[in-house]
């Protein structure tokens, strides 16, 4: 079981006020949020879906950022991944500020800097796993024999070196996921965010998702899961916790399952339980 501490939001002068979980410990900060708000107009409602979230993502780390519907995690995720921009506050990754860029300068940004690992998983029907791999790498102009190279050897970690020429339609939903994950590590970005990772799996397939993750963590990326499920968030070493489009609080995880070992315990058990 994960054993973890916590700081919690609190009231300031009679207005709530996130926790600020931007700080890294010593360890360098990859991406840091400051006071992020993100407003919509729904016809004449003006709604709030995020108010005031200051976090940072550190190197070398596994965060997860935690939060029920309407928590604005979603909101978040598409913030920091890049894809939107904020109405209020900034964004800086590696150093850069990024809020204020125009949509091909944050498109240039985003494919070498962050690689995305999505719930429905995002890959190309009608195209083989080496090809939907290879990707990132067409836009990054890289040619043709040092994108095969590269998409092989990213796919051949996360144990699909036998599964090239396999179209989607021909892969498990699990084995689809791997060949996102190989997707998102190729341009070797600074963070692999990923978006309710295990979400459209069974107990097991998520389960090698996640040691997939911790093991690309051990090895030094930086991941970032984005998630409503406790028992994702376990997995990490830091939950940020939403609710109501601020930080509820932030938790230091001292203990964070590892999958490894649910797996090894599944096996001994000759059981597809979670």
């Amino acid at each position: 079981m994960s054993e973890s501490r916590s700081i919690d939001a609190r009231a300031v002068d009679g207005e709530a006020r996130g926790v600020d979980a931007t700080q890294c410990g010593g360890a360098r900060v990859v991406l840091q949020a400051c006071d992020v708000r993100k407003y919509y107009q729904l016809d004449e409602i003006e709604v709030r879906a995020l108010r005031g979230v200051s976090m940072s993502i550190c190197e070398g780390e596994m965060l997860s950022i935690m939060g029920p519907s309407g928590s604005g995690k979603s909101t978040l995720m598409h913030i920091i991944g890049l894809l939107d921009r904020p109405s209020e506050g900034s964004v800086t990754i590696e150093g850069e500020e990024v809020s204020h860029m125009t949509p091909n300068e944050l498109s240039a940004v985003r494919n070498k800097r962050i690689g995305f690992v999505f719930q429905s998983f995002n890959l190309l029907a009608r195209t083989t796993a080496l090809a939907n791999v290879e990707l990132p790498l067409v836009y990054a102009g890289l040619s043709g024999a040092k994108r095969s190279r590269i998409a092989r050897e990213a796919l051949e970690r996360v144990g699909l070196g036998d599964r090239l020429g396999h179209y989607s339609n021909q892969l498990s939903g699990g084995q689809q996921q791997r060949v996102a994950i190989a997707r998102a590590l190729v341009t070797s970005p600074s963070i692999v965010l990923a978006d309710e990772p295990t979400g459209n799996l069974d107990s097991r397939s998520g389960i090698e998702v996640m040691a997939i993750l911790q093991d690309l963590n051990a090895h030094g990326s930086t991941v970032a899961l984005v998630t409503h499920d406790a028992n994702v968030s376990a997995h990490a070493q830091r939950v940020v916790h939403l609710k109501d489009g601020l930080v509820e609080r932030e938790e230091h995880v001292e203990n964070p399952v590892v999958a490894a070992s649910q797996l090894a315990a599944l096996d001994a058990e000759g059981g597809d339980r979670a």
